[in-house]
């Protein structure tokens, strides 16, 4: 008698949950408050049905993301084109082709937009197919089929395909019911794509891990040790299964409840009252057109990106003595997130994730949390992108804006040499642009941080789940085998495996400029090397900032942010300090705030 297979009742992803809850609550006339919101931002207008708000948008700059009646444009151009007319294909990628910078860099209010271009990655028959629609004529003109490495984002399609996959093969479902898994709590992800070795060289291959959500929301701290499902994604069938922990337990996930409302213990710390910085004039800032900021001396585009999370463009600050705009940045974004796992072990070896390339960044976006994420007086920005059908979906509140006072200091000196007495200091008020990307267990908060002297802080923060390990071990004083030797044991059976996170950005500087100059410092013997001009030349930058994390038992159940950050800061652009006429904050400015009488 065979064994009788129980059916999935709980078949979660991880990675990509914010794409599911966008292919259930896609955007449809007949639903129009679908995505209301509770929050309401009175002092900017924020209006509470996006579905009626983004259905009536039209582009106003060339740099603005299609429109929600932009990418149906394209789903019905694709439909009617010859090659897609039997089988349409899966769409990993729809956003703006964007035009060239110097039709940009052309361009004013007021004057026509160049030519509206979407382009396209889609996958069928195996193959990817690369396009761009032309929105004006409604037609394809642009069409190539690649035949280069690498492989598009991963869509929505392509992880249930995977996990289809995976629930309908007996080895694995015998593997879960021996290691006494109940099928009612068993969640299961698909790490990154990518071949390793020469059985998947040229194949479309992705990987599932499963974890138990027995007794807790945290089913990070509960994996299913060293079982791992590589899967064949084109022609959809298991390559293999390596099952080599059976005698590792899944995790109790001792402690590991991370949400405020179930915990059970004291916090053990004098209370800290509720904070918030108000604003009775209401923000500084203002945005136009929906993606045209304005604040203080400085003006940038802003645009939710799927891929890359957040695009800043256009960036110009005011000169101090001129009073004209001065460019300083054509584009910045983060262009790729590269996690690589420290452990050779068959079933970590090929944790190596790319996060922007492989998932997006805007598409892992969850939205905002107001008072929490961002402070009350934010403003906050929907991404529109398509789903793998081709249709148009919201990503609500993926992006805020705000003004920041955290009692820092802009300048300050006091001086009691001689008669009278000068005691001079301006407070630093910043203008921050924010998103927050959920991709899987970690959440990256980036930051573009705008200051009043000129200087641009770009900050990332990691916070979420640890990637764990399962192991026999429940303490430190366990004997611990050798490859396991320099992982840390951060809670009882769970290993902390040692990662590293490289966040890229691409920088395209346009100082007073498209035609900048780098100058020769130690890099001088690399770019001479390769006969790179860098003499009143268009550079792009690259910098990578990173984290090199050790895992810690202050890590767990989830890791509190930890923060990297680059400074992009004038040298010599201005002709003095240009913050030296601000105005000092006096009493009569400021709202005032009186304790409430608690008898």
């Amino acid at each position: 008698m065979g064994i009788t297979v129980p059916s999935f009742l709980r078949f979660i992803l991880l990675f990509f949950t914010v794409l599911i809850l966008a292919a259930h609550l896609r955007l449809s006339p007949s639903k129009p408050g679908i995505f209301d919101t509770s929050y309401s931002n009175s002092n900017l207008n924020r209006n509470l049905n996006p579905w009626q708000t983004l259905k009536r948008n039209i582009p106003h700059h060339p740099l603005d993301p299609l429109t929600i009646q932009e990418i149906n444009k394209v789903n019905e151009v694709l439909k009617s084109y010859q090659p897609f007319l039997n089988s349409f294909p899966s769409i990993h990628f729809l956003s703006l082709d964007e035009p060239d910078k110097v039709q940009v860099l052309k361009w004013r209010k007021g004057y026509p937009l160049p030519l509206r271009r979407a382009f396209v990655i889609a996958v069928l028959d195996g193959k990817s197919h690369v396009l761009t629609v032309d929105l004006n004529s409604n037609k394809v003109d642009s069409h190539d089929i690649n035949s280069g490495s690498g492989y598009p984002l991963v869509s929505l399609n392509d992880i249930y395909s995977a996990l289809e996959i995976t629930r309908s093969n007996e080895e694995f479902n015998k593997s879960i019911i021996r290691r006494g898994v109940d099928f009612s709590s068993l969640v299961c992800s698909t790490p990154s794509t990518g071949w390793f070795g020469p059985d998947e060289e040229g194949r479309r291959v992705m990987r599932v891990h499963c974890f138990s959500n027995q007794g807790t929301a945290n089913y990070y701290m509960q994996p299913i040790e060293g079982l791992t499902v590589t899967v064949d994604l084109d022609k959809r069938r298991v390559l293999k299964i390596s099952d080599t922990g059976q005698g590792i337990p899944v995790p109790k996930g001792i402690n590991s409840e991370y949400r405020y409302d179930p915990q059970q213990k004291p916090l053990n710390m004098e209370k800290i009252n509720p904070i918030s910085m108000e604003q009775s004039k209401g923000p500084s800032f203002s945005i136009e057109d929906g993606h045209t900021v304005r604040w203080a001396n400085w003006i940038f585009h802003l645009k939710p990106d799927y891929r890359a999370g957040m695009v800043i463009s256009e960036a110009k600050v005011k000169d101090s003595e001129t009073g004209e705009f001065r460019s300083v940045m054509y584009k910045g974004f983060s262009s790729e997130m590269f996690v690589p796992y420290m452990d050779i072990d068959d079933s970590w070896y090929f944790k190596s994730y790319m996060d922007a390339g492989e998932f997006g960044l805007g598409a892992t976006a969850m939205p905002l949390v107001p008072l929490n994420d961002c402070p009350r007086n934010a403003y906050y920005m929907d991404g529109v992108f398509a789903t793998y059908e081709g249709k148009p979906f919201v990503q609500p509140n993926m992006i805020c804006v705000f003004e920041k006072y955290a009692g820092d200091i802009s300048w300050r000196h006091s001086e009691v040499m001689g008669p009278p007495e000068i005691r001079e200091a301006r407070p630093k008020v910043t203008l921050v642009a924010r998103m927050a990307a959920s991709v899987g267990n970690y959440d990256y908060i980036f930051d573009w941080e705008f200051q009043t002297d000129g200087l641009i802080r770009v900050k990332v923060g990691a916070s979420g789940m640890l990637m764990v390990k399962g192991t026999i071990h429940e303490n430190i004083y366990d004997q611990v085998p050798k490859q396991d030797e320099y992982v840390p044991l951060v809670s009882e059976n769970v290993l902390g495996v040692i990662h590293d996170h490289f966040v890229t950005f691409h920088l395209d500087m346009d100082i007073d400029g498209p035609n900048n100059s780098f100058k020769k410092l130690i890099c001088n013997h690399f770019l001479t090397n390769r006969d790179r001009p860098i003499d009143k030349k268009d550079i792009v930058l690259w910098y990578t900032l990173g984290f090199h994390h050790i895992p810690c038992q202050e890590d767990y159940p989830v890791m509190p942010t930890a923060s990297s950050s680059f400074e992009l800061k004038p040298a010599n652009f201005f002709e003095s300090n240009p913050i030296l006429r601000a105005a000092p904050n006096f009493e009569k400015d400021l709202p005032v705030c009186h304790m409430k009488d608690s008898s």
